[in-house]
């Protein structure tokens, strides 16, 4: 008798697990054969055809310069504040190979001196894209940037050199950032700036 109540109790077993197999997969579905195979580079496929449509024949639309000025502001604000602290290694991927270089000399040039910058950014009152221009694959794009900041240079005694560590200045920049159009990266470079 006590045989009997096992079996029932296994039979139960493989009933409750039939139902619930049966419940996943009306839930989740079966393989058909058609699904394909699914990409693993989802985020690199979908970044390119978001930058070849923004781009497609020079089209720099609204929306394209909109969402190019959001990144410009922060990379803006990001490169002035660590090049003042002469932290290029935060910003090396937002340079390019010659501004990189550029900034990197300014800098050894200001520590072999003894002189200490100070910077406070306050702000970005305006960025404005001034041009844009694509040359073959490369699209280029100039920005005035109009800023607040705080800055002083002094020597290692603490003499000041130039600017006023109590006093906000108005600043004018023309950036140059620059980007391949057929890269899936999402940064763009900074090339060149104008005061």
């Amino acid at each position: 008798m006590n045989y009997s109540f096992e079996y029932i109790d296994i039979i139960l077993l493989a009933m409750i697990a039939g139902f619930i197999f049966l419940r996943l997969r009306g839930i989740l579905g079966k393989r058909t054969g058609f699904e394909g195979k699914v990409s693993t580079d989802f985020n690199e496929n979908y970044s390119k055809t978001i930058i070849e449509k923004n781009f497609e024949n020079e089209n720099f639309d609204d929306s394209a310069k909109e969402e190019f000025l959001k990144g410009a502001k922060i990379a803006y604000e990001t490169i002035i504040t660590n090049f003042a602290a002469g932290n290029l290694k935060n910003i090396k991927i937002l340079l390019d190979k010659k501004t990189y270089s550029q900034f990197s000399e300014a800098i050894s040039e200001r520590k072999k001196k003894g002189h200490i910058t100070e910077t406070t950014f306050i702000g970005i009152n305006s960025a404005k894209i001034q041009k844009h221009e694509k040359k073959e694959n490369i699209m280029e794009v100039t920005v005035e940037f109009v800023s607040e900041i705080i800055s002083s240079l002094t020597d290692k005694d603490k003499k000041i050199i130039s600017g006023d560590p109590k006093k906000i200045k108005t600043v004018h920049d023309n950036w140059i950032f620059s980007k391949d159009i057929r890269s899936a990266n999402p940064n763009w470079v900074l090339i060149d700036t104008q005061a």
